[in-house]
């Protein structure tokens, strides 16, 4: 989803100079982002992968439906809900070894960054959302079950894709969503571990930052600054990781 879009709305009613500041990074970020992620996409298109359909899919789910049926508020909403589940899958994808472990070490680098981004900038759209658009509780975590919804929905249709693209026979394949559903949702998961940070943004006075920084931001800032490699960085963090 095209969250600086959603952020973008209500930019011209911010009067806060701070908020106005992370509020340009925000979208910076994020366009740095999406190129990374058409380059990425270029690679994918020429292992075969229909991309194209895939971001056609993105595209009808945030404007054929999201934004064209529901408010700015709402979509708001939505955007600050997502940032937090994005935060809280690099919180799990940076402090668990196994996650990245098999990876090359260049997609280990990209992800790695992309989980260190989702973490810089992962109270603005929820800081816009309360001092500007003045979105309420009840809107907030209508915002949030719309995610919860729909993230797991769209993982559904890409992974089903993938697999079927990867030649694994429909027959073969509820095994392995059996031991992926195994390894995400057990006692200890890798998405079980971080359910009380989920389960966070619905008390009423949550904000994304009463978290703090998770240690391993720390690692790669601090590895980048020496190094300014990306691959270097990432992985410091993968060797930090339990």
């Amino acid at each position: 989803m095209k969250k600086r879009s959603c952020v973008r709305d209500f930019r011209d009613q911010v009067t806060d100079p701070k908020l106005r500041e992370e509020i340009r990074d925000f979208i910076r970020q994020e366009g740095q982002h999406g190129m990374i992620h058409d380059q990425f996409n270029q690679r994918l298109r020429a292992q075969g992968i229909d991309v194209d359909m895939l971001e056609r899919i993105d595209r009808f789910m945030l404007f054929g439906l999201l934004r064209k049926y529901n408010s700015a508020k709402f979509t708001l909403a939505v955007t600050a809900a997502s940032e937090h589940m994005t935060a809280i899958m690099a919180h799990s994808f940076c402090n668990r070894r196994e996650v990245m472990e098999q990876a090359d070490r260049r997609m280990r680098a990209m992800y790695t960054w992309h989980a260190m981004e989702e973490v810089e900038h992962k109270a603005v759209a929820f800081d816009v959302m309360q001092k500007v658009a003045g979105v309420g509780y009840l809107r907030r975590i209508a915002g949030m079950i719309h995610v919860s919804i729909g993230f797991p929905l769209h993982v559904f249709l890409v992974t089903r894709y993938m697999l079927k693209l990867d030649g694994h026979r429909w027959w073969k394949r509820p095994a392995i969503w059996a031991r992926g559903l195994w390894w995400l949702y057990k006692p200890g998961g890798l998405f079980s571990s971080v359910l009380g940070h989920y389960l966070a943004y619905f008390k009423p006075g949550f904000h994304p930052w009463q978290d703090g920084q998770m240690a391993s931001y720390r690692v790669w800032l601090e590895a980048f600054q020496r190094t300014g490699d990306p691959v270097a960085a990432g992985e410091a963090v993968q060797a930090s990781a339990a």
